[in-house]
């Protein structure tokens, strides 16, 4: 698998982007000007990116509560969603959705929800759609650990096989369900794939951590799907840097954990390491990446501040469906 210069240049972009956002978002909480919870998706790029790299506008996805990562990866503008998690009218979803329920059908986002396990039985749905449409289309559902416990999980993986549908299901393992390891809530000897296994349908599993990693199973988990082949899965081994919601002191980690893994296991460290060394980029390349994707932020956060707060007359907008 080789990425051209402009695509690694995209890949990095997307993935900085997502880095600096939810940093950013980490700090601006603590103004007390954002409502609502926040999960913050940071340490966790490589998936969102190296999956969402290779879908089109046409392929749909469904994320989960900690979902700022997968809206970006799939094209959502990124000041239109920090408009949004202020509550602003200027939002992608008028400031109706906030942080835990971004979504933008343009993009293919189906959107973002606070139930644990809820996104794969709509992914099922996408893809039965995708399947009656015939033009190659898939379905994705992003959950976590905590996800492959749940009963909506296992019952929309089984549709799907039983259906033979392209829907793909995504397992980020960041290891921690909400505060419970997987060691302990995982009773698959921590390996959520062969859940997906048990189904009977294929499974792939990466380093969620290494873009390259992730990407190059990913596409041979599309291709495969693409081909008609019915649903697959995918489980990556990944890290969250921050709790899991903002404000969690995250008690439950070892000492010194968050340390090591931001030490050892950062994908954009690691991403910046191999393209370099390997001559496809330079630093000053990179540089001015990260010097762009601030600037953007800056502007979001700014013009977020600044926007409207919806008017309180329209409040029902939207709400219902007129046939009529």
């Amino acid at each position: 698998m080789q990425l051209n210069r402009d695509e690694l240049l995209g890949a990095y972009r997307r993935m900085k982007t997502i880095r600096a956002f939810e940093e950013r978002l980490h700090e601006e909480i603590k103004t007390g000007e954002i409502g609502g919870f926040t999960h913050l998706y940071a340490g966790q790029e490589a998936v969102a990116v190296g999956i969402c790299d290779q879908l089109t506008a046409d392929d749909k996805i469904v994320s989960t509560h900690r979902g700022h990562g997968h809206c970006i990866a799939k094209g959502c503008d990124v000041k239109g969603m920090m408009k949004e998690i202020y509550g602003r009218a200027g939002g992608l979803c008028k400031g109706r959705a906030g942080s835990m329920h971004i979504a933008d059908l343009d993009v293919g986002m189906l959107g973002a929800n606070g139930i644990v396990g809820g996104g794969a039985p709509q992914a099922v749905g996408a893809a039965i759609a995708a399947r009656i449409d015939g033009k190659g289309r898939v379905g994705i559902t992003f959950s976590g650990d905590g996800a492959c416990n749940q009963g909506t999980t296992f019952e929309a993986m089984n549709l799907a096989v039983v259906t033979k549908v392209p829907a793909i299901f995504v397992f980020e393992n960041n290891h921690y369900s909400e505060h419970t390891g997987d060691a302990y809530a995982v009773g698959t000897s921590n390996d959520i794939a062969s859940r997906a296994e048990g189904f009977g349908m294929k499974a792939w599993r990466a380093n969620g951590c290494d873009f390259f990693d992730t990407y190059a199973a990913f596409s041979e988990l599309l291709e495969y799907v693409r081909a008609g082949n019915g649903p697959a899965a995918i489980e990556l081994d990944t890290e969250r840097y921050y709790g899991h919601f903002e404000g969690d002191p995250q008690r439950y980690r070892g000492k010194g954990e968050l340390d090591r893994i931001r030490a050892e296991r950062d994908c954009l460290k690691a991403f910046r390491a191999r393209v370099t060394g390997a001559a496809l980029l330079t630093e000053a390349d990179l540089n001015a990446v990260d010097a762009e994707v601030l600037a953007l932020i800056e502007e979001a956060v700014a013009e977020a501040r600044a926007d409207e707060q919806p008017d309180p007359a329209t409040v029902a907008d939207d709400v219902y469906v007129e046939y009529y």
